[in-house]
Parts: structure tokens; sequence; C-alpha cells
């Protein structure tokens, strides 16, 4: 063979040659194992403890501590595991392993130590705020008392003695009234310096230098600005708390004048008002003309809780979520005015709070870490932090979490705090973002009776501040059913039995002649009397009761209503019949009717997704950097709390590693396209499923959290960056043992960019299933979409469409990486057959970047997608 330029080409990068055969056909034109040929008319055997593949130029030398005797092809891996482990790979074995087990076993230490350091600051504030107090108070009642004494003895003097006493005796007594103030003096010496103590120092951030009560409390308390260590803030914090409760004792005793003095107190805590109205409230679902609501006349007024009751199928819960503007796949009448003005309640989305059914809270933090984070988003980005921790303390106080604050709330596999506890933390995830509006969905159920008090009497100190509170409950006692201002009774069907004050509730139903029992809570008594259980003593049935409501109050009745009295009072009923001719349908006219109601459904989600509002609440949120931080510090957390499967993946990957790099040996025909194909489907494969758990778990909560205008941006990018150190890392622990194992000719930091863009990219394309495909299906996808793309992408033979698929799929792109950076380590006389062996594959060497590219660019793209996903499909 000769060294000339082929024809009609101008370099040698493929070499040249008379005539052109395979590697395996073509065995005469190499080196052969065991020798190197330094010219290609020169062959020299591979000497002791060096290695020489075929088509070697030149000899290279073996791991240490192997064996590798005269004329050796390659080194005895097989051999030399245990020893590689053991040697070569143990540094950096060392290092992962010491790894693991660091974060296994220390993150949660870790984590409790500092909760622990913040516990015992919170109880060092707490006393001292306690023993601040008590000594306030002390000092008070000594100042009340010594009034007292001086007007009793003053009182006496005036008594006894007459005005023309000599001035001596004048003398005398005062000189007696000085001895008696001094003696008081001298007894509460001690009280007296603690107190002014606390007094004269202006940096001690007690907020107690000031009369209890005091009108300039705020004016003359340190801001919360200028607190800035953990024990100061805790101080104002507990400070604050005390003074309330002291003003909360004094307000229980106040006198008319003290009530006048309260109510001209501007610095009594407020926030903005919403009222809430409602007339002919209707929702027709759509495609079936079934009503969930019809005709709900009413209002939600501020500083009021009202409780909505009913039987099942009565629009409980449908009509929380028409007043939250949330009801989907419905036909709305009627109308729902905002403070009077016909606006979307969404326009005061961000001091709307709204608490689910089921107890939406993160299992893998801890009570306190759950109310910070909502607190920290959702409040005013201009409140101090100090006001903030003020806020939560009193959300806890209120709830009565202080034995649980530091517990984590618990999974379903890790138990945590009861279910009581739970649903008391579900219900303060809302109250800490000092809502105007608050909507509760069944905030009692599972919770005691003395649970459920403790939840009512937090919740109307939040009404004592404006708050408009509106919840669904079941089966109160008649203590907790007292507790309520107003009383909503709801039918089967949507329709208002009742609505209005609780206290008139029973003169309203006693006048139409249903008497509540003895010893039976009046709600349950009304509620068995609309599921048919019971029957009212006088011939009226439980259909009469909306149609008496609407004629008591002047509303509306519809026409339907009317008949239906009508055949009731006449007892004949054509009801049957009516609904034989309703049912009468043919198939395919009922499977329309789903298929446009499903489509009605589907598009009311994405309109209500992508409904702009403008913003009327006068409340700037943090920014999206801001709930950025905070998101990454949450995630962090969690993840160092799941720190075991974190642990697990990166144990798979070693052993995937191990085990593939053994069984697939490299192929200097095919530049080792095994053993890369084994590579592309496990790692993509344990990469992807490892990274649906980012969305999967958690989209609940994503729901609640973006509905209530925490940003979604920063949200998704918490995820992908603590995603980005498993990127970084997982490639490593992977190649840690395939490439010792395997021994292609590439360098490790070739394949290590190759799998980086390759973990890139499938992360991205787990994220898109995770968020739009349920867990299962997902998981599948994960499995699949892998090994069938890489199976498309090696076929020998592609024609057709599988031919352009096969071009476009991520792990061709990776395949081809792999291959060019393996083949370009071979030199020499392996030239003349390297592209022949490429174009057989469809790969060229100029196309290593163009690959790495294509595979970041997948990863970029899919991870667009999946966030428009997220904000398209995921909220409901």
């Amino acid at each position: 063979y000769g060294y000339q330029i082929p024809p009609g080409k101008n370099n040698h990068t493929c070499g040249s040659a008379d005539s052109w055969v395979p590697v395996g056909e073509g065995g005469e034109l190499f080196c052969s194992p065991g020798s190197y040929c330094p010219t290609t008319t020169i062959t020299i055997p591979c000497s002791s403890g060096h290695y020489c593949q075929m088509g070697s130029t030149s000899q290279t030398s073996c791991f240490k501590l192997t064996s590798c005797p005269p004329n050796t092809a390659n080194q005895n891996l097989h051999a030399y595991g245990i020893i590689l482990i053991v040697s070569e790979s143990i540094f950096v074995q060392v290092i992962l392993t010491t790894s693991l087990l660091i974060i296994v076993n220390c993150s949660d230490q870790a984590l409790s130590t500092r909760e622990r350091r913040a516990a015992k600051r919170r109880e060092d504030a707490a006393k001292h705020a306690r023993e601040t107090a008590q000594a306030r108070h002390r000092w008070k009642a000594a100042q009340d008392l010594s009034k007292i004494r001086q007007i009793g003895l003053q009182e006496q003097i005036s008594r006894t003695f007459s005005r023309k006493k000599s001035s001596k005796q004048g003398g005398a007594m005062e000189s007696m009234d000085k001895s008696q103030t001094s003696n008081d003096k001298k007894d509460s010496k001690d009280l007296t310096n603690m107190v002014r103590s606390i007094d004269d120092d202006p940096h001690g951030h007690d907020g107690f230098h000031m009369k209890i009560g005091d009108k300039n409390i705020k004016k003359n308390a340190p801001k919360g600005k200028q607190l800035h260590t953990h024990s100061q803030i805790f101080k104002y914090a507990y400070g604050q708390l005390e003074k309330e409760k002291a003003m909360e004792e004094d307000h229980s005793n106040m006198t008319f004048s003290g009530v006048i003095s309260m109510a001209t107190d501007t610095d009594v805590r407020s926030r903005p008002v919403i009222e809430v109205a409602f007339k002919d409230l209707t929702l027709t679902l759509k495609g079936k003309k079934k009503h969930l609501l019809r005709c709900v006349t009413g209002k939600l007024m501020p500083g009021r809780v009202s409780a909505v009751m009913g039987p099942s199928g009565a629009g409980k819960t449908t009509f929380l979520s028409a007043l939250l503007g949330k009801a989907t796949g419905c036909t709305r009448t009627g109308s729902i005015l905002i403070n009077g003005k016909n606006e979307s309640i969404l326009c005061y989305k961000k001091i709307v709070g709204f608490v689910p059914q089921d107890d939406t809270v993160h299992g893998n933090l801890t009570v306190e870490e759950n109310l910070r984070f909502n607190a920290r988003c959702r409040l005013s980005a201009d409140m101090p932090k100090a006001d903030k921790v003020l806020v939560i303390e009193r959300v806890i106080e209120s709830l009565g979490l202080q034995a649980v604050r530091d517990s984590l709330v618990g999974t379903v596999e890790k138990r945590g705090i009861s279910g009581g506890q739970r649903k008391r933390v579900n219900v303060g995830i809302e109250m800490v973002m000092e809502p105007s509006l608050l909507i509760l969905d069944e905030p009692t159920t599972g919770l005691d009776s003395s649970s459920s008090q403790l939840l009512l009497k937090a919740l109307r100190r939040e009404a004592l501040e404006g708050v408009n509170i509106c919840m669904v409950i079941h089966q109160p006692s008649y203590a907790m059913f007292k507790m309520f201002d107003d009383f909503i009774l709801l039918a089967k069907g949507g329709l208002t039995v009742y609505h209005g004050p609780t206290k008139k509730v029973e003169e309203y139903f006693s006048g139409i002649g249903i008497v509540v029992p003895d010893r039976v809570t009046p709600p349950d008594h009304y509620i068995d009397i609309l599921e048919g259980i019971i029957k009212p003593s006088n011939n009226m049935t439980h259909e009469e009761l909306p149609v008496r409501w609407m004629l008591h109050n002047g509303y509306t009745v519809p026409p339907d209503m009317l008949e239906l009295c009508d055949q009731i009072a006449k007892g004949s009923s054509d009801e049957k019949t009516q609904m034989g001719d309703d049912m009468e349908h043919s198939f395919a006219g009922e499977l329309w009717q789903d298929v446009r109601c499903h489509v009605e459904l589907h598009k009311d989600q994405v309109h209500l997704n992508f409904l702009q509002s403008k913003d009327l609440s006068n409340r700037r949120n943090p920014s999206i950097l801001r709930q950025y931080r905070y998101y990454l510090g949450r995630v962090t957390k969690q993840r160092l709390r799941e720190a075991r499967l974190q642990a697990a993946d990166l144990l798979i990957l070693l052993l995937a590693g191990a085990c593939l790099g053994t069984l697939a040996k490299v192929d200097d025909e095919t530049f080792g396209s095994t053993g890369y194909t084994y590579t592309v489907i496990a790692v993509s494969l344990l990469c992807m499923i490892s990274a649906l758990r980012s969305f999967s778990l958690d989209k609940l909560h994503y729901m609640r959290e973006s509905a209530s205008g925490i940003s979604s941006l920063a949200y998704f990018l918490s995820k992908d960056t603590l995603d980005l150190f498993n990127t970084i890392l997982k490639p490593l622990v992977y190649l840690s043992m395939f490439y010792f194992f395997n021994s292609p000719r590439s360098t490790f930091e070739d394949n290590y960019v190759v799998l980086l863009c390759l973990v890139y990219c499938v992360t991205g394309l787990a994220y898109i299933f995770a968020i739009y495909l349920e867990p299962s299906s997902a998981q599948l996808c994960s499995v699949l979409v892998p090994v069938v793309l890489t199976l498309v992408a090696t076929q020998e033979e592609q024609t057709g469409l599988v031919k352009y698929l096969g071009r476009l799929c991520f792990p061709k792109w990776a395949m081809e990486a792999f291959i060019i950076a393996n083949a370009e380590r071979y030199s020499g006389v392996w030239l003349l057959t390297r592209c022949a062996s490429l174009r057989q594959s469809n790969y060229a060497l100029s196309h290593w970047s163009l690959s790495l590219s294509l595979l970041i660019l997948t990863g970029v793209i899919s991870r667009f997608v999946a966030y428009f996903l997220l904000i398209t499909f995921q909220k409901k």
C-alpha cells in the first residue's frame, strides 16, 4: 500500500491505500496483537510490564500491581478486578463511599443540631420575655398599690387634721409620708432595679420600655429592620406576644372608657377587608344540564365565621370553588360581587387563603419549616424579617403546635406528627400569610372535639382582625356550633335551606314547624331531615324546605320548583314519567355529550391557568429571585433528608458500571460500540427514573402553592438546580467503574463529557414525563424510551421512517460521540480503515462537537417544554 492522497480528497484524514479491506478480513495490514510496529516493516514483541493491542505503533505500560508477561495484548482485567478496586480506584471509591456515608448518616444529624440550636435560642428568648413581662406586671402592680396607699394616707390626714394645723405638724406628716414611701421602695428595690435596667436599655429589643397598652408601642418599639441576630429577632417576637397577651387580659376587664380608647386606637392590627356577596348563583354541568348549585343568594361578611353544612351531594365544596373562581367545566349564572364591585376574586388571590380537604403538607419538612416557607413567599416583601417571625410564632401558639414545631410532619413510609396536628399545620399554612378571606374545606375532619375547638378559637382570633372566614364542617358539637356567627345550610342539588345568623336558625325552623329534640345538635337534626331519615311532624317534605326559604326572603322561585310544589300538594307525581323521558337517549348521543363535557372541562382548566387578572390586593410578594432562594433552601433540606435514596441511586450506578465494563469488551473493528450501547441504555434508564422524583411526588403541593401566587418559575428552577448536582456526579460514579473495567482507548475526560451531556438530556425528558403523566405511566415511559430509541439508533440497515427517526434520537448522538472519541485514539495504520468503519454506522469524525451540542440542545428544549406543561396542565 502507498500513502498517496485519495482521489478527490485534499487531506490524509482517513489515510490512503491501493485497496480497501475491513479489519476482520485484512488483518495482515495491521501489527499483530502482542507486538508493536514503529514502521511498516518492523515488528517488535511487547516486553514484560507492557501490553500492545492490535495495530499498536508503541507499547503501553500496564497498571501497577499487575503482571503483564511478554507478548501481552491486553491487561488481564478479570484477575485485576479486585486489585483495581483496592489499589488504583481506591482513592475514588473511598471518596465516594465516605461522601455517601456522611450524607446518609450525618444529614439528619446536621439539620437536627441546627434545629436544636435554634430551639435553644427560642426558649431563651421566650423565657426572657416571660420574665420581663412578669417583672413589668409586678412593677405596675407595685405602682398601683403605692398610688392607692398614697391616696388613702392623704385622705386619712385630711380627715384627722384640720387646715389650721401648724406648719410644723404638717412637716412632721410629710416626713412620715416620705418614710412610708422609702419603706415601700426598699421592699421593691430588686424589682425596681430590674425594671429600670430594662427601661434604660435602648438596645435590649425587649419591647417593654413602655407601658402595656401604650398607643405608641409601634413607634417606640425597635423596628424589624434594626434586628439582625436570631436572638434579637426571637426576643422581639416573644416580647410582642407577651404584650398582646397582656393587652387581651386588660381588654377582657375593660371599662366603657377603655372600649372607647380601644376603638379610637389607630395601632390596632387590621387587614384589608373582603366582602363577598352572591345572588342567584347557579352552576350547571356543561353537556349534561345537571345543577350543582342553584339560586344561592347571600353574603359573607368580614370579621365573621360562617359554617357551610348539608348532606352529601349538596354542593358544599362546589360552593367554595365557585366563590374562589375555580369551578371549571360548569356554566355559571348569577353574580358574585367583591366589596360591592363586579370583580373576580382572582384579583385578590394574594390575600385569599384556601385550605383543601386533604392535608397537602410536605412530610419531609418540620412544622416550622412548612410555616416559615409560606410566610416568606406569601407575606409582603416590605415586611421585616422580625415581623414575619412574629407572625409565625403567633400562628404556632394559637394552633397549639409548640411541642411539635421541630418535628417532621411525616409521610406514609415515615411516621411523623399525629393526624390532628397535621390538620392544624394544613390550616396554619394559610394563616401565616395573613389572609383577608379564608376558605376552609372540612378543616375539622378527623379531629377530636378539643382539637376542633382549639382550631376554631384560633380562627375566631383571625376574625377579630377583620378576616372573612367560611368553612365546610361536618357534625360539630353544640358548643362549636354556637361559636359560628353565620350558618349556611344546603340541600341536595345545591339549594339553600337557610343562610343567616346562627342565633336565629332554631327560631326560623321552629316557625315552619321543625323543632329540634332535646340532646340533639340542631345541624344534625336538619341534615337528617334533608336526607329523608327523619320526617317532620307535619305533612311537610324535605323538598319544600328550599322553596320555603325562597318565599321567606322574597326570592324568585324557579318555575319547575313551583310545579313540583304543586304536585306534592296535590299528592300526585309525574316524576317517574319525566325521568323515563329524560333517559330516552341514544348511546351515541350520551357518548357525544360525555366527550363534549370532557373537552370543555380541559378547555376551562387551560383558560383558568392563563387567565390574567389585575392585582387589587395591594400586596407585593417577594421577587422571583428571592423566591428561588427560598425554594432552593427548602429543596436542599428535602434532598438531605432523602439521602438514602440518593445513595441507592449512586450504588446502583457503581454496580452497573462494574458489570457492564466487565461484560462488554472493546472491539477494535467497531471501536467498542457494544459497551457504549449498554452504557447509553443503562445510564439513560437509571437517571430518568431517579429524575422522576423531582416533580412526581409533590404535584398537589405545587398546585396549592401556585394557586396562591407563588412563582412557578422559581419552583422549577430550584428543582433543576439541585438536579444539576446529580447530573455532574452520576457520570463520574458510573465511569469510576466502567472505564477501568472496559479499558477503552479514549480518555476518561472525553467519556465524562459525553456522559455529562447525555445525563443532562435525559433529565429534561424525565421532567416532561413526570409533569404530564401519572407516576406509573411516567416510570413505564422512562424504561421503554431509552431502550427502544437505542435499538432504533443502532440498526445497521435503516430505511424509511426508521432511518430519519434514528438520526433524530438522543441515543444516536450519544453513541456517535462515544465512538468518535474512541476512534480518534486509533493512529498509524488504523487510519486506513477508520473512515470505512465509521461510514458503515453513518458517523463522521467532525461530528463530535455537533453530537454534544444536540444533546445539550435537547436537554434545554425539553426543560422549556416541561415548564410549559407545568404551568398549563398542572394547575387545577
